[in-house]
């Protein structure tokens, strides 16, 4: 599966609902803000050129563009550690702030039927969609899935 398979499988709408939860300040902390916006081909990172970029962002995912959709999951996801450090640690997952350790396998941790237990766990706590594609950046990363998780709750796009 290609990590542009994910954004693709989510649906447009959703996918503008990650990218508008992009936080710029978060891109600066992890230093990636000049990578991300170059990236991006944005003269400028703020909330209305993200809103802006949607089209474009989904017209260069259309066109199975892995690069830049791995640098948009990199902005996606540093900006929700939060959730993700809580998602990781419900699964009893190793980590360092949300980060794997270089030479980890974590594929043990992840059990038949996490994608369920995660979503259920978090539903109203985090966004679905910001779960979803998690669950789906975990097994296109970590576990090589050949398709993308879609949860059995007609909920998301």
């Amino acid at each position: 599966m290609l990590l542009s398979e994910v954004y693709l499988g989510i649906g447009q709408d959703t996918f503008g609902h990650l990218i508008r939860s992009i936080s710029i300040g978060k891109l600066k902390t992890y230093q990636i803000y000049e990578a991300f916006k170059v990236r991006c081909h944005l003269q400028k990172v703020n909330t209305e050129s993200l809103r802006k970029a949607v089209p474009r962002f989904w017209a260069r995912l259309e066109q199975h563009e892995e690069d830049f959709a791995k640098d948009l999951a990199q902005a996606i996801l540093v900006s929700h550690l939060d959730m993700i450090t809580a998602i990781l640690d419900f699964l009893g997952v190793p980590h360092e702030s949300g980060f794997f350790a270089k030479d980890m396998d974590a594929k043990p941790y992840f059990t038949d039927g996490w994608e369920e237990r995660v979503l259920e766990k978090f539903r109203g706590v985090y966004e679905e969609p910001l779960l979803i594609f998690y669950i789906n950046h975990l097994r296109w990363e970590l576990l090589g899935a050949v398709e993308p998780y879609r949860p059995a709750s007609p909920s998301v796009a």
